[in-house]
């Protein structure tokens, strides 16, 4: 496998907000899944003062990709520098950096570089370079989409964005619980309140899945997630199309050995869409009454989820 020639390119948006809050989402990995659209899961490993390893899955044109990235985070000067350590084809080489500057009078423009090489496998560079292009090109400005809508509505937030989680105790081996909840195809015939289900295996360890539940009144909603796998231990996911009550949503079913037995959780964290409240809950609804209402049938599938897990395991267990 060869690669050659380096390409750049650099992607701008400015953005009514201090400098300071535009860098702190930027440097704040860890929660990218649930503020960058493309991204799906960050594993972070702190490396020293100002370093960090960063594994990334996330969408480019459409398909689900993998790589391990080095960040080095300056921020007196507001830039961040990244460089892949390992990539995901058809790139060979990938870094750049993202440089945050105070505009004179408020407000920030953001710039964030690229510069990269393609994998030559086929002969076909100028095919794999193409792809690597657009797919740079669609992921910056949806990221710097996000991050100037973020930004500019940091304060309203608070109202917007909240996390919860179920958990149950299950008296049975942890593989045998971590395989129902990983069987995710077989849900409609093991679970009540889904109808349907498609699932994809794309990579080792990496699911896609439309499903379709259905509410205790009778309707039917259509989900599509990503799901990054890790057996044994807790599979984690972001919806990739939601319900229109959520902008963004993204969970983890985590399994955990107790002193008490095996604890499994289903955590949330799920971010409203303003806008939907009123045309799905009424005029008078509000954004606490819109959390209690998405708490209550979020909360109502996973703990059915981890009932039925509950006893798939124990009954397993017990034959």
């Amino acid at each position: 496998m060869t690669s050659y020639g380096r390409h750049r390119t650099v992607h701008e948006i400015e953005i009514d907000a201090p400098a300071d809050t535009v860098y702190a989402i930027i440097a704040d990995a860890a929660a990218w899944p649930g503020r960058f659209t493309p991204t799906v899961h960050v594993e972070r490993e702190a490396l020293d003062a100002a370093g960090e390893r960063l594994r990334i899955w996330a969408t480019a044109n459409g398909e689900v990709k993998h790589w391990t990235s080095r960040r080095d985070l300056d921020e007196a000067a507001r830039r961040v520098r990244f460089r892949q350590e390992v990539c995901s084809p058809p790139v060979a080489a990938m870094g750049g950096e993202w440089v945050v500057e105070e505009r004179p009078g408020g407000g920030t423009r953001l710039v964030l570089h690229h510069d990269f090489e393609a994998v030559d496998d086929n002969g076909d560079n100028a095919t794999q370079v193409a792809w690597i292009g657009t797919a740079t090109d669609r992921n910056s400005r949806t990221e710097l989409a996000n991050i100037k809508d973020l930004a500019e509505s940091w304060r309203d937030r608070s109202e917007l964005v909240f996390s919860f989680a179920d958990s149950e105790l299950i008296d049975g081996p942890a593989d045998v619980a971590y395989d129902f909840l990983h069987q995710a195809a077989k849900w409609p015939e093991r679970l009540p309140h889904v109808s349907r289900m498609e699932l994809t295996e794309p990579a080792a360890n990496v699911q896609a899945m439309t499903m379709v539940t259905r509410a205790g009144n009778g309707s039917e909603h259509t989900t599509e997630s990503v799901r990054v796998c890790f057996p044994g231990d807790r599979i984690v996911y972001k919806q990739l199309v939601t319900p229109p009550l959520m902008t963004t949503h993204t969970g983890t079913w985590l399994l955990e050995k107790t002193a008490e037995g095996l604890k499994v959780t289903s955590h949330h964290t799920i971010a409203l869409n303003a806008s939907a409240i009123p045309a799905v809950l009424g005029e008078e609804a509000t954004p606490a009454s819109a959390r209690a209402y998405v708490r209550a049938a979020v909360g109502g599938n996973s703990a059915a989820t981890l009932a039925h897990a509950k006893r798939f395991t124990e009954s397993a267990h017990a034959g």
